[in-house]
């Protein structure tokens, strides 16, 4: 056994697109060893800005031998009445480079067929490769590719080098022009030389002493280090810590191959600025580390990690600061000039802005979010409406101004400050920054009722507006991310505990929009559909029982939180054994009252024992699951409908439903379905035979 070593040489590969490339390099590499037979040992995929390297531990010299089972025809065809080989048998042998005589008979659920059996030498681990890391190459894919020079293939940068070793023996093959070798590249800048590697065993440290940290873990414990240290060496920052933000390490990490920190400071006049608008100059524009003190307050200093060291840090700190405070100046511009106009006085000209174009403007959306939040609020929570509808009024208002036209992140944002200069209250302030959360899967949703309720209305209009002109997400195409929107809505319901009418509200914000949407029912009913079907993937992703889940929707999905309760009261109460069969019988149930609706049942023509017993218990437990479900105790409803799996069993077991006489047969239908009623008001238990 022996190790492979594969290495892609390019120009600067994307921050972003290296980690996912990992993944797919390894993916790859598994799935084609595995179709090759190859045997082999923990696989490592690493890389930094110029290279792509894999490598693979005790890989096996050749592939296992096997022994090959090839079906030919039929005996039937493959013998003429005389007993001699025909055509068909002739053909398959030859195609397979051997005689008929070569051939044996076996049987097969088919009957007898011919079969050859060979043994099968695996060739040589060398001798594949070519092919193998040829292809992983061409099959390789990014968001964006190129083409350069006279080659004909795409990458997602122009290839330089390609390094290839089997232990220490270089595997010969070329690549759209590129011929392998045993020569990796230091550092650009500080090494910009070809070395010649041995193998697996001194690659990594040969790099490492010419200014590469090719592996992606110890690199980012490197960066981490650099900015610490870089941190500690600055005398103005004393007591300020890094503001550590996990994406960005990651990101830097993959923008340098050996980094090298330096901290810089800037003018304390920034410090006027709302916090996110530094943070966001520091961070998403220039990749620098923002450093805060004790309690967490922005410091004027931040620490940035160069790819390469210099022989005088006083000249990079100096070019990092002159960079920033260019930044810095244009927002404190922009601050100072957005703070001149009343975020109230900014709203009138969102006639301006185009919402959708089948749908108006946003002054238009604005008006539609008024009457919609204090239709939400009034379900539930009246005593935020005055601050709802103040914050719904203002929540567009920075769209208009210069800070959000140059950093578009700080929609909602920037609207607090404004808010906040313009004395707005408290409520009102915070609801305007939280209305556009979460801004992602797993983020925090809103802190207050006003913010959640807004959140809501916001992305409830969008929803519905966008259903009411067909735009509906297809397949993997979803440009208006209603997907995105319907599981904010799903969760900020959820993590509110909101009991609302989902019906109520779609049908409001369809209706507000007047004439520019199809506002009938059948619309509602199409978005409800949307947003249960988002909500079923969600719980399920969130490891819920598929059969309590699709009990609970098929009943009723209004009230979403009511629909969880249902959920987690069946998934309880499946663990006990008698559930199974009661939802077996409400099956059975299901088929036999088929569209009978009639619950009226006459004791008169109760006859057999049987289906007296179970009229009575049934009696008896009806009003106390009523009541149960009418109090949200869906589990004590649950536990009171298993007294009657008995009593159900028996009467299947000695009653025939479909008697001759018609009023005693109807009799019968009505008891069995006042029976399934009864467990519909938990959900519809026979899903769970179905899952």
């Amino acid at each position: 056994m022996r190790d492979l070593l594969f290495e892609i040489g390019t120009e600067e590969i994307p921050a972003g697109y290296l980690q996912p490339t990992y993944k797919q390099i390894s993916e790859k590499f598994t799935q084609k060893a595995k179709d090759l037979r190859l045997k082999h040992g923990a696989i490592r995929v690493m890389g930094t800005p110029r290279r792509l390297t894999l490598i693979v531990a005790d890989v096996a010299e050749k592939q296992e031998d096997i022994k090959e089972k090839l079906l030919g025809p039929s005996h039937k065809a493959a013998y003429d009445s005389d007993g001699n080989f025909t055509k068909a048998a002739e053909g398959f042998a030859r195609s397979k480079g051997v005689t008929p005589a070569d051939l044996q008979v076996v049987d097969t659920p088919k009957g007898q067929y011919l079969m050859l059996v060979r043994e099968v030498a695996g060739q040589d681990s060398l001798s594949l490769f070519p092919a193998l890391l040829g292809n992983i190459i061409k099959e390789l894919t990014f968001p964006k590719s190129m083409r350069w020079g006279s080659n004909t293939l795409t990458f997602v940068r122009p290839i330089q080098w390609i390094l290839a070793m089997f232990g220490n023996e270089i595997i010969p093959f070329t690549y759209d022009g590129i011929t392998s070798s045993n020569l990796t590249a230091g550092h650009r800048f500080h090494a910009n030389r070809k070395l010649e590697v041995d193998g697996v065993s001194s690659y990594l440290s040969q790099l490492e002493e010419n200014k590469v940290i090719v592996d992606p873990v110890v690199r980012r414990a490197k960066v981490v280090e650099e900015i610490n240290a870089a941190l500690k060496g600055n005398k103005d920052l004393v007591g300020g810590t890094i503001a550590v933000d996990e994406a960005l390490i990651d990101t830097v990490t993959n923008l340098v191959e050996i980094p090298f920190g330096v901290c810089g400071t800037f003018d304390e006049k920034f410090l006027q600025l709302v916090p996110e608008v530094l943070i966001t100059s520091m961070r998403e524009h220039q990749k620098y580390f923002p450093v805060v003190d004790a309690k967490g307050a922005l410091m004027p200093g931040f620490v940035a990690v160069n790819n390469t060291e210099v022989n005088d840090p006083d000249v990079t700190r100096k070019g990092h600061q002159r960079v920033l405070r260019a930044r810095l100046e244009d927002a404190l511009f922009f601050f100072d000039g957005d703070r001149q106009t009343s975020l109230e006085e900014r709203v009138k000209g969102l006639d301006g802005i185009i919402f959708q174009a089948k749908l108006g403007t946003m002054l238009e959306k604005k008006d539609r979010l008024l009457k919609l939040v204090r239709i939400i609020a009034e379900q539930v929570n009246p005593a935020c409406v005055d601050d709802v509808t103040r914050a719904a009024l203002l929540c567009k208002g920075d769209l208009l101004s210069d800070m959000v036209g140059e950093f578009p992140s700080l929609q909602g944002v920037m609207g607090a400050a404004y808010a906040s200069e313009d004395k707005e209250n408290a409520e009102v302030v915070l609801a305007i920054k939280e209305h556009y959360m979460p801004k992602r899967s797993g983020a925090a949703v809103p802190s207050t009722d006003a913010g959640a309720i807004l959140a809501l209305a916001d992305r409830m209009d969008s929803l519905s507006g966008c259903f009411g002109i067909g735009l509906i997400p297809t397949g993997t195409a979803d440009p208006f991310a209603l997907r995105r929107i319907t599981l904010a809505i799903l969760h900020i319901i959820e993590e509110k505990g909101y009991r609302l009418s989902l019906q109520d509200c779609f049908a409001k914000a369809l209706a507000l929009y007047g004439d520019k949407v199809d506002g009938s029912a059948g619309t509602v009913d199409t978005v409800i559909g949307f947003v249960k079907g988002r909500f079923k993937n969600d719980r399920l992703a969130k490891g819920e029982n598929v059969g309590a889940v699709d009990a609970a929707i098929a009943v009723s999905f209004d009230d979403m939180n009511d629909c969880l309760s249902r959920i987690k009261a069946m998934s309880e109460i499946f663990k006990e054994p008698s559930f199974a069969v009661l939802a077996s019988s409400y099956k059975r149930i299901r088929n036999i009252i088929k569209a009978n609706s009639d619950i009226a049942v006459n004791e008169s023509l109760l006859t057999d024992a049987a289906e007296k017993t179970l009229f009575t218990l049934f009696s008896t437990i009806k009003p106390q699951v009523s009541e149960a479900v009418e109090a949200g105790e869906y589990k004590k409803a649950l536990t009171l409908m298993l007294e009657m799996k008995e009593p159900v069993d028996c009467f299947f077991e000695q009653v025939m439903v479909m008697a001759d006489d018609p009023a005693v047969k109807q009799n019968r239908l009505n008891l069995l379905t006042g029976l399934g009623e009864l467990i519909l008001l938990v959900g519809d238990i026979s899903k769970f035979q179905e899952s």
